[in-house]
Formats: C-alpha cells, structure tokens, sequence
C-alpha cells in the first residue's frame, strides 16, 4: 500500500465527510496485507473522546483480523485514572515503542498535526494515514479524513466507521465508545446532544454496559486531595463582566506547585473547568493548568455568545464553537492578556 499524508482525499471539512470519504477510509482498512501493521495514535494529553475513540476502533480492528496493532499518545504514557478500567488498554504502548513505519496510521480526535507531539513523524512514514475526528478547526492532515463538525463526539465518526467495516459492537467496544460518548457531551447536558446521540447511547446500552459504574469511574470519583485542590485554584477565580464586550469572562489557573503540595496528578484538572464555566455572569469560563514552567494547558468554554475556537485558533490551538483549547507561554497574566485581546473579535454576531 502506498500514498502521502497530504490530504490527497480530504473535502473541505466544515461540510462534513463525503460519501467518497467514508468510502475511501474503508477502502484503506480493507486493503490491508495480510501482516498489515496499524498505528492508532489520539492527542496529547488524552480525554475521554480521545481514548475511547482509539480504543474502541482498535478493538474492532481486532475482531475484524487486523493482526499487528498497537495504540498510543504522544508524552509521558499515563492513562489518567478515569480511564483504568476501560477495555482495550492492552493495546497501549508507549510513544517510544510506537512502530516507526505501520502501514496505516488512525489518528483520532486531533484537530492538527500539533497535537501528536513526538509521533507526527509516523504521518509521513505511514504508508497511509486516516484521521477520525469532530472538530471543526481541523486542518485536514491525513490522506483521507474523517471529519465531522456536526458529531458531538469522535465515537460518533468511529462507530460509523465500524459499522461500513462490519464490526459487531460489543459490550468492550461499546464500553469505550459510550465512555467517550458521554465525556464529550459532558454526561449528554451540551448543545451537540442530539435525538442521534441518544440514539446511539442507546444501541450501546443496548450490549449491556452498565451506565451507573461508567459514571461514578469516570465522573464521580476523585482523590480527596484533589477536591482540597480544586477548592484552593477556584478560590483564587477572577471574573472579569466587561470583558468580551460585556458578557464577561471568568478564569482561574493550576500551577504545578498546586499539584505537587496536593499530592495529585494533572489529570485531576480537567474536570475543573466544569466548576468555573457555570458562573451566571460570565459567558467565557477558562482554566489555565501549568504544564512546564512558563507554559500552560488552557481549556475554554463558551455559553454561546462568543465562539471561543475563533480564540484558541488564533493563538495556535483549536476545538468548537462552545469549547475549545490551546498552549499558551508566558505568565499567567500574559496568557490571560492574549485570551482577552481575541474576545470581542470572537464575538457571535447575528447572522454568522
């Protein structure tokens, strides 16, 4: 099998993938050899939708014969404790044992080639490479991609996959399908929660996957240090009601001296922005979490009236209209600085 990681196939992506797409995606999975090797690789720092995503294709390519797999994700190979219990992690290496040269790369629920970190490189050593993902501020990196601003979630993109492929859905693929499912729609609460997402929950409810033990895992479940911690970072929260032309901006930020005097993991942060992003006053909620010294991870959330992509697209990140992220250096300050210099140019008028 041969071919590029330009985006040979690739439509514009806020339309969606095409019939010829979804046929060429498929077509790249079934022309593999008979010792085809496949890398699946999601973003950094891996969510729910990233995870799940992978894992759950990956367990299908498994049942499909698929006889050389392996999973992974660029930086440290920690799997955020939510995520321990979910089938499939037997196929996760670590980016330093990734193959150098699979016959087919997947990526999953990466909006630019950024977001691979250490592994971009396997995009052009791959004999081909296929991306699944949802964001609308994707750049269209693979050979054929899969992109659908309109899914709530990746899942949604790889179980439509899975279905053109004949993979009979389980209960371990739809356990990572519906961990992802509900980690994007934020427990299906978000605007992207449509009659079809029900519908799919429902299908994978369906192979007996038990709802209950997934939520208190991946939701409700949290070191005490780290509800010590979030009482700390959300007593410093600054609003900010002038901001974004008078909608108001709420933010607050993590250092790393916060984790390490907690005792507690980076991943425990994420749910953070969920406590922030509920303030009545502000339509912009951001959490700033230090990464490295002078860096830091910053997660964006919007009510509605600000697309806060258009923001993290223009300071070299990327996501949704209501969410979205990117990596800002400099101090707090200065980061908080540029978020409030794209505001108001960020700013939903009628009829866009």
């Amino acid at each position: 099998m041969t071919g590029s990681a330009g985006p040979q196939l690739a439509t514009a992506v806020g339309a969606g993938p095409t019939q010829a797409d979804w046929a060429a995606a498929e077509a790249l999975v079934r022309a593999l050899p008979p010792t085809g090797r496949v890398l699946l690789i999601c973003h950094v720092n891996p969510d729910g939708d990233a995870l799940g995503s992978m894992l759950g294709f990956g367990l299908g390519l498994r049942q499909l014969g698929v006889p050389h797999l392996q999973a992974t994700f660029p930086g440290p190979p920690e799997v955020p404790e939510p995520f321990r219990g979910m089938p499939g992690l037997d196929l996760l290496v670590p980016a330093s044992a990734a193959d150098p040269d699979p016959d087919l790369v997947i990526c999953f629920d990466a909006a630019s080639e950024s977001r691979l970190g250490e592994l971009v490189g396997r995009l052009s050593s791959a004999g081909a490479a296929l991306v699944l993902d949802h964001h609308a501020s994707n750049t269209g990196f693979g050979t054929v991609n899969l992109v659908d601003p309109a899914a709530a979630a990746t899942s949604v993109v790889a179980e439509h996959l899975l279905a053109r492929l004949g993979v009979v859905v389980d209960r371990a693929i739809a356990e990572c399908l519906y961990v992802a499912l509900t980690t994007d729609t934020g427990s299906f609460r978000f605007e992207a929660t449509t009659p079809a997402v029900h519908q799919l929950a429902a299908r994978l409810l369906a192979t007996g996957i038990s709802p209950g033990d997934i939520s208190r895992r991946v939701f409700d479940t949290r070191p005490f240090g780290a509800v010590r911690l979030f009482g700390e970072v959300l007593g410093r929260a600054r609003l900010e009601p002038a901001e974004a032309d008078g909608r108001g901006l709420v933010w607050t930020f993590a250092t790393l001296d916060d984790l390490a005097r907690h005792d507690q993991r980076p991943y425990v942060l994420e749910a953070l922005i969920d406590s922030v992003r509920c303030t009545a006053e502000a339509d912009v909620s951001c959490v700033l979490k230090q990464t490295t010294p002078g860096e830091w991870a910053v997660s964006m959330r919007s009510k509605g009236a600000v697309d806060v992509s258009r923001v993290a697209v223009e300071l070299g990140g990327g996501g949704h209209r209501f969410a979205a992220g990117f990596t800002g250096r400099g101090t707090v300050e200065q980061v908080v600085e540029a978020i409030r210099g794209q505001l108001d140019a960020a700013l939903i008028r009628a009829g866009d």
